[in-house]
C-alpha cells in the first residue's frame, strides 16, 4: 500500500492553490485594468469632447431606465408586457424605437439654456458696467477735501 497524505493535507493543498488562483486575479483586475479616468485620458481629442458633450445625455437616459425599472418591479405581468421598452421577440414591437431620450430635443433644450445663461450674464456686466460708471461720476463731482 503506497503512503498517501493525510485528508487535511490535502483539503490544505486545495484551499491554498485555490486561494493563490484567486489571488492572482484580483492582482491582475487591480494592476491590468484601467480606471474610467485613465481611459477616458487615452481617448483621442474629437472622441473624448464627444463623451464629454454627451455625458449628461447618458445620465438623463439611465435615470429614464431606472424610472421604466422601478415600474417594471412594481407591477405583476411580466417584465415585456409592462415597460414601454418593446421585446424583439414579439412580431408586432420589433422595430420599436428604444430611445429613451430624444435627443434633439436634449440638444436643443441644452442650447437654449447655454444661451439664456449668456444673457443673463451679459446683463450681470452690463449692471456691473453702469455700477462702476454711476460710481465713477459721483467721485468725479466730489475732491476729497470736500468731505472734511
Amino acid at each position: 500500500m503506497s503512503s498517501q497524505k493525510p485528508l487535511w493535507y490535502r483539503w490544505a493543498r486545495v484551499y491554498f492553490a485555490g486561494g493563490c488562483i484567486v489571488g492572482v486575479g484580483v492582482l491582475l483586475y487591480k494592476t491590468i485594468i484601467p480606471t474610467d479616468e485613465q481611459l477616458i485620458s487615452q481617448f483621442s481629442p474629437e472622441i473624448r469632447a464627444h463623451y464629454e458633450q454627451n455625458k449628461e445625455l447618458r445620465e438623463l437616459e439611465q435615470e429614464k431606465l431606472i424610472e421604466i425599472v422601478k415600474k417594471t418591479s412594481a407591477s405583476n405581468d411580466p417584465i415585456w408586457k409592462t415597460g414601454p421598452i418593446g421585446s424583439p421577440l414579439e412580431k408586432d414591437q420589433r422595430n420599436l424605437s428604444l430611445q429613451l431620450v430624444d435627443k434633439e430635443l436634449f440638444h436643443q433644450t441644452k442650447a437654449k439654456e447655454a444661451q439664456q445663461r449668456e444673457i443673463s450674464q451679459s446683463l450681470e456686466d452690463i449692471k456691473e458696467v453702469e455700477k462702476l460708471l454711476n460710481e465713477k461720476k459721483r467721485l468725479n463731482g466730489k475732491h476729497w477735501w470736500k468731505w472734511w
